[in-house]
């Protein structure tokens, strides 16, 4: 009997927030299914995010995920099925200091926070720092000095006055090669390890699992999944994208309201 053909894309990439997740933070009923549609065709599901490991373990544990995970803006590379860390790179904290020094000098005085590294690090934010998200947990310091005492994996930083695209671009100018700067979301300026970013977290995980770029089909909204973009051989964004990524998309789905990821999946396997 002859072998089925393989899936025209081998991998599903998705980004979390904005994109899979519907905005309270749910996998709806309808990209369930969708995920697993994928999966009986052949296609792994590979979630790329900018969120740290401890970030995503309820998530993972709701979908019954076993794949790996790109996490922290590709710094971390997660295997959920053994619950292990398999890479983690260091954001140098002295750098990191640095740079928002020399943003300072540019844009006046910004709030900070930190994603500690380790399977168990811990989100610390300083004093005037609004997560963007709530509903994930954070611990607030009185210093800036005691977000540097455990090593980070990357820093968010938040402007009173400035707004994202603003923030994003200061920084790309004070900070040089001190840090990956990156619009992970909003109100969510990032800074990751100089040459980290989603790009290089989904090169890693492509080739331990064998699969090519060009079999590859990314999801994405904001600016920080243009480097995964680059590394797939077809770029989704969603309805509710930044023009940034529509710009590089080859399709423009619905909303991560509106399941856009789901209605991608359903006609690419269906």
């Amino acid at each position: 009997m002859p072998s089925p053909m393989p899936p025209a894309y081998a991998l599903v990439a998705t980004d979390l927030d904005g994109t899979l997740l519907r905005p309270d933070d749910s996998v709806s009923a309808r990209s369930r299914p969708a995920l697993a549609l994928a999966a009986s065709a052949g296609a792994r599901h590979l979630i790329v995010t900018g969120r740290p490991v401890p970030g995503i373990r309820a998530l993972l544990a709701d979908l019954a995920y076993t794949g790996l995970v790109v996490c922290g803006q590709g710094a971390q590379l997660y295997d959920a099925d053994s619950a292990r860390l398999l890479r983690s790179v260091t954001l140098d904290r002295e750098a990191a200091d640095t740079a928002l020094g020399k943003l300072e000098a540019e844009v006046g005085a910004v709030f900070a926070a930190v994603d500690q590294d380790g399977p168990d690090g811990v989100t610390l934010i300083e004093r005037g720092y609004r997560m963007p998200n709530p509903a994930l947990p954070a611990l607030r310091v009185d210093s800036r000095g005691a977000l540097w005492e455990r090593p980070v994996i990357k820093v968010l930083v938040r402007h009173p006055e400035l707004g994202d695209d603003a923030l994003a671009a200061a920084a790309r100018g004070a900070v040089g090669d001190l840090a990956c700067v990156t619009l992970a979301g909003p109100g969510t300026v990032e800074l990751a390890p100089y040459g980290v970013d989603k790009g290089t977290g989904i090169a890693a995980a492509a080739e331990l699992l064998g699969i090519g770029p060009e079999r590859t089909v990314a999801f994405g909204d904001m600016p920080n999944d243009l480097p995964m973009f680059r590394r797939s051989g077809h770029r989704v964004a969603m309805g509710n994208a930044h023009p940034e990524l529509r710009a590089a998309a080859d399709e423009v789905t619905d909303s991560n309201a509106e399941d856009g990821v789901a209605a991608v999946l359903e006609r690419l396997f269906g």
